[in-house]
This record gives C-alpha cells, sequence and structure tokens, in this order.
C-alpha cells in the first residue's frame, strides 16, 4: 500500500509540475525560453516511463504500473504538443 500512495503522489507531483508548463505554452504560443534538446530528453524520458508503466501493468497486474502509466501519458502528450509549437515557432521564424 505504502508503495501506491508513493507512487500516486510523485505521480500528481511530476503532472502538476509539467502541466502548467503546457497550459503557458498552449495559450501564449511562446516557445523561445524552452531547450529543445533538454525537452525532446524530458520526452522521450516520459515515453520510455510509460512503457515501463504498461508492461509493468501486464506483468504484474494493473495496480502496480498504473501510475507510471498514466502519469507519463500525461506528460508525454503535454510533451508532444509542446514540441509541436515549438518546431512551428522556429521552423517559421527562419522563413
Amino acid at each position: 500500500m505504502l508503495y501506491q500512495i508513493f507512487g500516486w503522489l510523485g505521480s500528481i507531483g511530476l503532472i502538476l509540475g509539467y502541466l502548467p508548463q503546457a497550459i503557458q505554452t498552449i495559450r501564449t504560443r511562446k516557445t523561445d525560453g524552452i531547450s529543445l534538446p533538454g525537452f525532446i530528453m524530458m520526452a522521450v524520458g516520459s515515453l520510455c516511463f510509460m512503457c515501463q508503466g504498461l508492461m509493468l501493468c501486464i506483468r504484474q497486474g494493473i495496480e502496480v504500473g498504473i501510475f507510471f502509466f498514466i502519469t507519463n501519458f500525461i506528460t508525454a502528450t503535454c510533451s508532444v504538443i509542446i514540441f509541436v509549437i515549438k518546431m512551428r515557432n522556429d521552423y517559421g521564424k527562419k522563413n
């Protein structure tokens, strides 16, 4: 049970830490302060942890890996949205 409590607390913390950046980027469309290489590495990390969560769900039961999967699904989705906006902004500046 303690494992799940820490898992869900970590999930909530990561989502609440990541979501404001996504919301601000979507609202303002400003991406000048976002480091593309660093951001790509965070997105890759989210995708890898999402896969790990899915594998844990399949192998050990849904209660074990669901918070890994949900958290990283949300952060990966935010990453894709921010990445698309960042690429449009950077590509648009060069034209």
